[in-house]
């Protein structure tokens, strides 16, 4: 990432915004390098995320963002900075699938996605060996006699990590009310797109058995209601007559692998704005 600004931005439409905006950047020298903008007709109201180089601002980065404040709100708008470089402190919770997790260390370790992973979080031990050859440590929290103490127990650990975003990679527990908006807009999770058309037990079963045509995963932020929080991310690929119940298994992996690494990056590179019941995405 290069050094300057990301700012969200979101309020009331009205005309001349994206001016403002960039004339209150140009007064102190920020240049606007890249500017995506929505506007929701049906509800007046607009949504713009910017990425701004500092390199030659006239006045120090924190009073730039200060100053913001008269035009944000004249504007009645919410809005967000966010300092480049950075990286997000984030944990992977786990229960014995590793797919996804194998998906996300190995594109942290290319360097998509700018984050820190401080541990991975498993309520069985499956992927523990995963963790140690990566060098992330990893917490195998048992959750079979009382899960509210295992919750309390990952809690903690999140807290002591100053953990800024939570992946469930295929952790299969529901998670509390109170975590859900513990974390609200700041958990991700990850599951096949069958929902809710088949559920409980062996949904790849139910589906070959139907004759599905297509298979999918959804990446969602996680809500008190399962499965139910604003989609960010969503990936299809075609089934076949030939394809048996183990082909839908690996399409299936396939789609959370992609849905659930896209869904992290664009939250991680600010490219979200979450609105209600749904998420506005700025694709890169």
């Amino acid at each position: 990432m290069n050094h300057g600004l990301i700012l969200k931005l979101s309020c009331p439409d009205k005309p001349g915004l994206v001016a403002k905006i960039a004339h209150y950047a140009s007064e102190f020298d920020a240049n606007l390098v890249e500017l995506n903008q929505f506007t929701d007709r049906e509800r007046g109201k607009f949504f713009a995320r910017l990425e701004i180089d500092t390199s030659k601002l006239q006045v120090p980065l924190e009073d730039f963002k200060a100053g913001f404040d008269v035009l944000g709100k004249s504007l009645s708008a919410s809005w967000h900075f966010r300092e480049l470089p950075y990286k997000m402190r984030t944990a992977v919770l786990v229960t014995s699938t590793d797919h996804c997790l194998n998906e996300i260390l190995w594109r942290t370790k290319l360097g998509e996605m700018p984050i820190e992973i401080t541990s991975i979080i498993g309520n069985r031990d499956t992927c523990q060996k995963i963790a140690e050859n990566a060098g992330v440590p990893f917490h195998h929290i048992e959750m079979k006699e009382d899960k509210a103490a295992g919750f309390q127990e990952i809690d903690g650990l999140l807290e002591a990590q100053d953990v800024q975003l939570v992946v469930l990679a295929r952790f299969m527990q529901i998670m509390p009310d109170w975590m859900c908006e513990k974390y609200h807009g700041r958990m991700i999770n990850i599951h096949h797109s069958f929902l809710p058309a088949f559920i409980g037990a062996n949904p790849y079963r139910q589906a070959y058995e139907r004759g599905v045509k297509l298979i999918g995963a959804t990446c969602h932020y996680v809500t008190a209601e399962l499965d139910a929080g604003p989609i960010i991310e969503q990936e299809v690929d075609r089934v076949y007559h030939h394809h048996a119940v183990s082909d839908l298994v690996r399409l299936g992996r396939d789609c959370e692998r992609s849905a659930l690494a896209r869904g992290i990056r664009y939250h991680v590179h600010d490219r979200i704005i979450i609105d209600e019941q749904r998420a506005i995405v700025f694709p890169d």
